[in-house]
């Protein structure tokens, strides 16, 4: 009975052991991973995401992600083709595309591509000068890239991109610089100025001319209507002259010759001279005895008694 029971306690720890065992040959592989499985340290297959199960103490698994990476290069030092010490640092983005050959072909992935992107900076900025090295990131990330991309092929990975953070000179350099720019920015400013000023004088000159182009048109517009204005009064003077004048002759003539008449009659008569005229003259018309009949005037005939006593009269 006792042996029986020992034999229970046996076969269940057993039975714990093996399910322990078999338990820990189960493994989860993520969505973004692959799974490499080997049996006796050799590469068997690749597994896809999802639960796996591998045999333990014969098979194991390496997961390798296969997600986009970044890896931060460490800044560096670097002399540049005119001898001026720049410290650039920059950040490569990777992707592992085929994870036996990641996991297989290079030891340590990252040291070894940071090693490789340093090595390819000193080369690439130590071929350039200042100036062009602080111009030129675009330039320096696409060979940088291409160098990495190129060498990393091997590595069953890809390098999609690098960006480099910061391109410093030294401290006086950037002094300098600040100064130079701080001059040109000054002299530009001035240019600008100066050419506003130039452009200003110039439309006020030309501004200059077209008011006294307009003051001169104006003038000569006004001139122009006065003088046509004195021409129409003329004409129009001229006109209403010409219809009294008319008027004066067909209304007016034979009135004024008849008080001419009238007034030699009375500049006649106030003198109390007494004229015969015949019948027909045109005293009668004036006095308004034309077609009247006129009786003769009979003349007295005074004796010489009578004329002599006159006479002495008057003495």
């Amino acid at each position: 009975m006792f042996e029986l029971e020992i034999l229970g306690i046996v076969l269940a720890f057993i039975a714990i052991a093996i399910a322990l065992i078999l338990a820990s040959g189960v493994r989860k592989v993520n969505q973004y991973e692959k799974g490499l499985v080997e049996r006796w340290n050799a590469y068997e297959k690749t597994v896809d995401p999802g639960l796996r199960f591998i045999i333990p103490f014969v098979q194991r698994m390496f997961r390798v992600n296969m997600r986009e990476q970044v890896i931060d290069v460490p800044p560096q030092e670097i002399i540049t083709e005119d001898n001026v010490v720049v410290t650039i640092d920059a950040v490569i983005y990777y992707q592992v595309i085929d994870p036996r050959r990641a996991l297989y072909e290079v030891e340590d992935f990252e040291l070894a591509i940071v090693k490789l992107a340093q090595t390819t900076l000193r080369n690439i900025v130590g071929e350039m000068s200042l100036d062009v090295c602080l111009t030129s990131r675009e330039k320096i990330n696409v060979e940088l890239r291409s160098v990495l991309d190129q060498a990393t092929d091997k590595w069953g990975t890809k390098v999609n991109r690098i960006e480099l953070q910061r391109i410093d000179p030294p401290a006086d350099i950037q002094l300098a610089m600040h100064k130079q720019k701080t001059a040109e920015q000054e002299r530009r400013q001035i240019r600008l100025l100066a050419t506003g000023r130039k452009e200003a004088s110039a439309q006020d000159k030309e501004g200059a001319i077209l008011r006294a182009q307009g003051d001169k048109a104006s003038a000569i517009l006004k001139a122009e209507g006065e003088a046509k204005s004195i021409e129409v009064v003329a004409a129009a003077q001229s006109q209403a002259i010409k219809m009294v004048s008319e008027a004066a002759n067909q209304y007016f003539k034979e009135n004024a010759q008849l008080n001419k008449k009238l007034d030699v009659i009375r500049d006649t008569f106030a003198q109390q001279t007494k004229i015969v005229v015949p019948s027909s003259a045109d005293i009668l018309n004036v006095l308004g005895f034309e077609g009247t009949p006129l009786l003769p005037i009979k003349l007295e005939k005074k004796t010489e008694t009578e004329r002599s006593g006159q006479q002495r009269g008057q003495t």
